[in-house]
């Protein structure tokens, strides 16, 4: 059999999915950035997954690179989001009907992506009645996280990372620490003596920053799009999302540059 474009890509299964419920124009418009976000969240849990693998084996140049890619991913995400804002408070309100109770606050891969970067929370479990999701976020919940597995390559490197933080319960939310953050100095403060540290570092806030940019980015175009008005999936929409933009992944990384 001939393989084709078509068909190596499975085009006409994909463009077979946008199936608008409303017969709103814009209706396309929002499945299709919903879609096609879910596809990069797809490839960024890819890459991520890789790169804590290699980060735990100590092998960090293809780490650094796969995370760098996932930065660039994020560009898109972001991006997205100036494409769903040409979608006016009228056009979105003709629509909005179908969405039903849905909502990305339900997306399972969106949570998996704050879970493998270390924002974890198991009551968010409780969103996610099927069981292959629960299981696979609860299966991401007993693991380290992308950051804790940095923390345990600087205690392996001889840093004074405190023994708490290596073996926990990776469920929970670690507190910032001043011990880390110390380590984090180290490694600032010393960047030719720990150059791969350094790099790892510096990805790690490139994620952060790029994740934080794309939380901005879908609080203003909620905002602009449905005012203050409820989300369709039952949180309180701008105000929430707001609270979102105020979660940090890596406390120590940007608490560090105030005492350089």
């Amino acid at each position: 059999m001939t393989i084709t474009y078509r068909s190596y890509l499975r085009l006409p299964e994909l463009l077979d999915l946008q199936t608008p419920l409303s017969g709103v124009h814009d209706e396309l418009l929002f499945v299709t950035i919903h879609q096609a976000s879910e596809l990069w969240m797809k490839l960024c849990l890819h890459e991520l997954g890789e790169a804590r693998r290699r980060i735990a084996a100590d092998d960090l140049p293809p780490a650094l690179k796969m995370m760098a890619r996932v930065s660039r991913i994020q560009t898109q995400l972001i991006q997205s989001w100036e494409v769903l804002a040409t979608m006016t408070p009228a056009d979105y309100a003709a629509m909005r009907g179908s969405l039903g109770q849905s909502s990305g606050f339900q997306s399972d891969q969106y949570r998996c992506l704050e879970f493998i970067m270390g924002n974890r929370n198991a009551a968010m479990l409780a969103l996610f009645e099927e069981e292959a999701v629960r299981a696979r976020l609860t299966a991401e919940l007993a693991v380290p996280s992308l950051y804790d597995e940095a923390l345990r390559l600087l205690a392996r490197r001889g840093l004074p990372v405190p023994a708490g933080r290596i073996e926990r319960d990776f469920a929970q939310i670690a507190p910032p620490s001043r011990e880390v953050e110390a380590c984090w100095a180290i490694v600032y403060g010393q960047p030719h003596d720990h150059w791969d540290l350094y790099e790892l570092a510096e990805k790690l806030v490139d994620l952060e920053y790029h994740v934080q940019l794309w939380r901005f980015g879908h609080l203003k175009t909620v905002e602009r799009v449905i005012g203050f008005k409820t989300g369709t999936g039952g949180t309180a929409g701008v105000p929430y999302l707001a609270k979102v933009v105020e979660q940090r992944f890596f406390p120590e990384l940007l608490d560090v540059r105030t005492s350089l």
